[in-house]
């Protein structure tokens, strides 16, 4: 890549990741050996890099990518392009035209270069120049919904909906009712996917009332059951009215001409039943749902015929085990669908929780290992990972997965806390200070968060703060123990026992981990109550799983008061 800029053109009309699919695709062949540890996001970005790569919509995906998942891409991108620039001797110019009038994937992905790239030889130019206005898309109903079909699989879901809506222009209901509902339902699962359900139901709502069809009405009472179980916010949600809907939704699947679609079709909606069953505190009436869909579905296929659906039943019912208190035969479950279905990585990550539970770190950390190398940058699957390290002694490999969550995503506050907590614990506390106001540049009021950097602020030398700091984040939340217990320690260092006992007689009611009650018999005793000192540290001795140095610090105090009361 030498020679004056290159251009790329990034206007909307060009579809998701114009512009930009262009640039990483001359990244990839200029370094072939980097692209290829960036496959999962080259896949989805730039497709045309893979001859052999069929449309989106062909791939039967089981459920449609959350939202948030072109952020991971673009964080993989940019990881690439990164690398990329570390291999050049001279500086390159990259220009990118029609910028304000990009889509939004190539909008995300130019943030992340923007961000990743401040300090290489790469020198992005990016172009705001006004675009002309979009030429009418002169593409065929069959045209846009085959659009439409890959926008939805690769959970590209603005640039899906920008298509339904022109697919609607086109097209009446009175004119052509399937195209128009196509392209109705595609743009309700868009906005629903950008949690906009509630605009999806108007759409369903507008479709019963233009058309009777029982082919549609059933397939739009089943979406409409859906978003009230699953889409709507949570305080929105309505139980009552998804069964209402799905029992609708079954009543006309009953009446298919065709046994086999009337099959499918009911086997499928019952399980959303199935779900709203579990949820209600039902699963042994989910599993019969489940089991029961299984067995008709295995009876009415051929061999190798819809594996996706049977995976997704069996995934169903891992669940429905799970919820049962049955995590071997949910293992079981998962080990089929994962036999079937080996790329999906959400499947390792299901199952990674399960092998966690059960203490089987090592398997767990396979899968978890599996997730990342399958999905784009899952930051959960990190996220856990650096738990398990953590758990196991591996306090540098916890950190460096809890970086990589905290550069996907910058708002994941577990592995914000989690990460200042190993900065304190490796005594870092510099870093621990600057990682705990970053979090709370975000989340100001988050108590974790408060919480550790009052600790922080203790250990520097600033206790008033601290102090402030900590009653900032019992404010938040009354029922947090640590926060009780850091506060405890800082009015007990400024010598004001009688507030930190205070502190230590909440925490104690609210846990009966050792520390807390280890900590108030260090303050009774200043006291000179010796006898509820020792009940104390007694209490807390007998508690399991104590480390060495507590056992042998509580020891020593107990002998302590018990010669104090002897005297």
């Amino acid at each position: 890549m030498t020679g004056g800029p290159e251009r790329y053109d990034c206007h909307r009309d060009h579809g998701p990741y114009a512009g930009v699919s262009a640039f990483l695709g001359r990244v990839a062949a200029d370094r072939p050996r980097l692209a290829a540890r960036h496959t999962v996001e080259l896949r989805a970005i730039a497709p045309q890099l893979d001859p052999a790569a069929r449309p989106a919509a062909e791939e039967e995906p089981i459920r449609f990518h959350p939202a948030r998942r072109t952020a991971y891409l673009a964080y993989g991108a940019a990881e690439l392009v990164a690398a990329w620039a570390g291999t050049l001797r001279r500086p390159v110019t990259v220009r990118f035209d029609h910028v304000a009038s990009a889509d939004e994937t190539t909008a995300e992905l130019l943030d992340a270069l923007a961000r990743r790239l401040g300090s290489t030889p790469v020198r992005l130019d990016l172009r705001d120049d006004a675009a002309s206005d979009p030429a009418p898309d002169e593409r065929t109903p069959q045209a846009l919904r085959r659009a439409l079909g890959d926008g939805l699989a690769g959970g590209f879901y603005h640039h899906a909906a920008r298509v339904a809506r022109r697919g609607r222009a086109t097209v009446t209901p009175d004119g052509d009712l399937r195209h128009w509902w196509a392209f109705t339902t595609g743009l309700a699962t868009a906005l629903a996917a950008l949690d906009r359900a509630a605009e999806a139901l108007d759409l369903y709502d507008e479709a019963r009332a233009v058309t009777d069809d029982p082919k549609i009405t059933m397939s739009a009472a089943y979406a409409t059951a859906m978003l009230h179980a699953r889409h709507l916010p949570a305080a929105d949600q309505d139980p009552e009215q998804a069964r209402l809907w799905l029992e609708r939704a079954l009543h006309l699947a009953a009446g298919l001409a065709d046994p086999r679609q009337r099959l499918l079709s009911t086997v499928f909606y019952e399980q959303g039943l199935a779900l709203l069953d579990s949820r209600a505190g039902r699963p042994d009436r989910a599993l019969r749902l489940v089991d029961d869909g299984l067995a008709r579905l295995t009876a009415a296929l051929g061999p190798g015929e819809r594996p996706q659906d049977l995976a997704r039943l069996r995934h169903n019912r891992a669940q429905v085990h799970l919820a049962l208190g049955d995590p071997t035969r949910a293992l079981a479950d998962l080990d089929t669908v994962i036999a079937h279905d080996p790329d999906n990585c959400e499947y390792y990550v299901d199952r990674a929780a399960l092998y966690r539970a059960a203490g089987r770190t090592r398997d767990a950390i396979r899968d978890y290992d599996a997730a990342i190398r399958l999905g784009p940058h899952l930051p959960e699957a990190y996220y856990n990972r650096a738990v398990l390290q953590q758990e196991r002694g591996r306090p540098g490999r916890a950190r460096a997965d809890l970086e990589r969550v905290l550069a996907i995503d910058p708002g994941h506050l577990d592995a914000r806390i989690a990460l200042v907590n190993l900065h304190v614990e490796r005594g870092a506390l510099d870093a621990a200070e600057a990682d705990a106001r970053a979090g709370l540049a975000g989340a100001p009021q988050d108590p974790a968060l408060l919480c550790t950097l009052g600790l922080v602020r203790a250990e520097r030398g600033g206790p008033a703060e601290a102090d402030e700091l900590l009653t900032r984040a019992l404010s938040e939340d009354p029922d947090l123990v640590e926060a009780w217990t850091n506060r405890a320690a800082v009015r007990f260092e400024r010598g004001d026992v009688a507030a930190a006992l205070a502190d230590l007689d909440r925490a104690v009611a609210l846990s009966a981990a050792p520390v807390p009650r280890y900590n108030r018999g260090t303050a009774l005793a200043r006291l000179g109550r010796w006898d509820e000192a020792a009940h104390d540290f007694a209490q807390a001795l007998a508690q399991p799983g104590l480390n060495r140095a507590l056992r042998r610090d509580l020891r020593a105090e107990l002998a302590r008061c018990r010669r104090a009361l002897a005297g």
